[in-house]
């Protein structure tokens, strides 16, 4: 399941505030949330699949630098977007 440009408009429009505002931290972080999820299914079922594993080791990397930036800047933003997405922190 790739996203499509209308989950990606939908998910931006909800934690992003618009759905062109694209570069905001907490869409980029929901958006690799949706990302991670779905490589970990994919993941259960091919568990020899090595390039999907260092791919997704990549994505958890960048949502944590992008959660470590919020954080440092924003901490009221930072936990909202925790518990919305339901991240252990």
């Amino acid at each position: 399941m790739q996203l499509t440009k209308e989950s990606k408009k939908e998910l931006f429009k909800k934690h992003g505030g618009s759905e062109t505002n694209t570069g905001n931290s907490e869409g980029q972080i929901a958006m690799f949330t949706k990302r991670i999820e779905h490589l970990t299914e994919h993941l259960k079922l091919n568990k020899k699949d090595h390039a999907t594993t260092t791919s997704l080791v990549d994505m958890v990397g960048k949502r944590k630098q992008l959660l470590n930036y919020l954080k440092n800047t924003d901490i009221t933003r930072y936990r909202a977007i925790i518990a919305e997405l339901g991240l252990r922190k």
